[in-house]
């Protein structure tokens, strides 16, 4: 991580490849690094590969790479070591600790910065540091600060209501929604949903969170006013769909529930 990466892209390429085939190689034999075990240096080329990614912002996908390198021992006595579905499963695992380890270690991002942009997605690492910058440069606001209290209620009451079978609508319908702080939240999410997509297909982060941010009172009052797990089910329903809706919407740049806050959770 301390060593510099290729000055040309052409280098970049070629030393990305060069370490993607070796480590498809390994996890096709099943040679998967474990604990402190790790005698291929498997580790340290991958941190060179996020890194060489990251300094170039190289539009490449980590899953994209490696299954490239995997498809290049088709055929061969090591592919048969490793299955498709468990190679896939494990090099994720193992690229998203990489990505980790390089946003805290080399940049310097909070832990719980970390956690809430790789929530979101952890294949793309120039997308990646960009959201962690973002998120890093809005999270001491109040606003923040709330919504991220509010996502995590939210993800609560929607776990709970699953372990307990509490079935949730297929699809928020606005208008079955009986208190009026209910429905004012329901009308701000399609306008607020397309500017904070909108915001975030440019990559302009700082401002998307800033949109959902602004969603705070109408979260508030909603939490304030209105009871999610009431006995009517099909009002219960169209309430867990909306938390649902709101959850699926705004934590596309990152999973505010993953944010350490002061206020409790």
């Amino acid at each position: 991580m301390e060593d510099d990466v290729p000055r040309t892209v052409e280098g970049a390429v070629l030393s990305i490849a060069d370490k993607a085939d070796s480590i498809a190689g390994m996890f096709a034999l099943g040679l998967v690094p474990s604990g402190s075990k790790d005698p291929f240096a498997l580790r340290r080329q991958a941190n060179g590969i996020v890194k060489t990614i990251a300094e170039h912002k190289l539009p490449f996908r980590l899953s994209d790479i490696m299954a490239d390198a995997r498809s290049h021992y088709r055929g061969s006595a090591a592919e048969k070591k490793f299955s498709n579905a468990d190679y896939a499963g494990a090099m994720h695992g193992f690229f998203r600790e990489r990505l980790e380890f390089y946003l805290k270690d080399a940049r310097g991002y909070a832990y719980d910065v970390v956690s809430a942009v790789l929530a979101a997605d952890s294949e793309d690492v120039v997308d990646a540091a960009a959201r962690a910058e973002a998120v890093s440069k809005v999270r001491g606001s109040a606003d923040f600060e709330s919504i991220s209290i509010a996502f995590k209620r939210m993800k609560n009451i929607l776990r709970q209501a699953a372990e307990n079978n509490r079935r949730t609508a297929e699809g928020l319908n606005a208008a079955a929604l009986s208190e009026e702080s209910e429905k004012e939240l329901a009308a701000l999410i399609p306008q607020a949903a397309s500017a904070v997509e909108n915001l975030r297909s440019t990559r302009n982060y700082e401002q998307a969170l800033l949109e959902v941010a602004e969603l705070r009172p109408a979260i508030d009052k909603f939490f304030d006013k209105v009871m999610v797990m009431v006995d009517d089910e099909e009002l219960r329903a169209n309430r867990l769909a909306l938390l649902q809706t709101l959850v699926k919407e705004f934590t596309t740049i990152a999973d505010f529930s993953e944010i350490v806050t002061e206020g409790k959770g």
